[in-house]
């Protein structure tokens, strides 16, 4: 059974600044969380009925785990239809290093934590191993967002940093999404080089933007007015790496 507090404060981490005060967030979903049991991530507790802990025993041996109703994990479930399980996880501690020799994914000003999620299952998805949130991103720690990734914030290291210097750091040449771009579908593509995916609204910075090496388009044959940034990540993303 869970006491007042413990729902109190799991509830609490909903809140960025207090996942960053107890450096602590929340994984829900199964398949979420039968990966990050394989993983090096550090579990702080787990919370869930008693089914699932009977069929995940030897998974869970040395954890905390406390067995509660399907009634108790709604009242601290950030989902309107809460799976069985719920994990608090310690945040980690990525460094900044890049690889020269491969693409790295950098997000400016990314504000949709459903937006940022999806993008890090989409680098998942095409072996984009670092992912470079500028300091104006959403917090990927946002349950919303950890929820989008579907377990591949696990394998996606998102680390918040300055684009620019990292990319002249590492001499990384800065590979921009424009309106004015050369066609992603002709671009002559290279092994390494840092990929930005701009705003939802207002694209990439001006201050990024006056830096970029090469810049891109998503040619338009219909009449929509632009693309989610997530979908933008995938077509770039398809037509680079592959």
């Amino acid at each position: 059974m869970l006491s007042k507090t413990a729902i109190q404060f799991i509830k609490s981490l909903q809140d960025k600044k207090q996942r960053q005060k107890y450096d602590q967030f929340v994984v829900e979903g199964e398949k979420s969380i039968a990966e990050l049991l394989k993983s090096s991530y550090k579990i702080v507790k787990l919370v869930a009925i008693n089914s699932w802990v009977a069929e995940n025993q030897l998974f869970i041996k040395g954890l905390e785990c406390i067995e509660v109703t399907e009634e108790e994990l709604k009242k601290i479930s950030f989902h309107q239809a809460p799976q069985r399980v719920l994990a608090v996880v310690k945040i980690p501690q990525f460094n900044q290093h890049l690889s020269a020799d491969e693409y790295t994914l950098a997000l400016d000003e990314i504000q949709d934590p459903g937006n940022l999620g999806t993008i890090i299952r989409i680098a998942d998805w095409y072996g984009i191993k670092k992912l470079i949130c500028s300091k104006g991103c959403t917090d990927v720690y946002n349950p919303k967002c950890i929820s989008a990734t579907m377990g591949s914030f696990l394998r996606v290291e998102v680390v918040y940093a300055d684009i620019i210097q990292l990319a002249e750091q590492y001499q990384l040449p800065l590979i921009v999404t424009s309106f004015d771009g050369e066609n992603v579908h002709t671009f002559q593509t290279m092994q390494k080089g840092m990929i930005v995916i701009g705003n939802e609204g207002h694209g990439v910075s001006k201050e990024i933007m006056q830096r970029a090496t090469y810049k891109l388009t998503i040619p338009k044959i219909g009449g929509a007015e632009s693309l989610n940034a997530a979908v933008s990540t995938a077509i770039v993303l398809d037509n680079l790496v592959r």
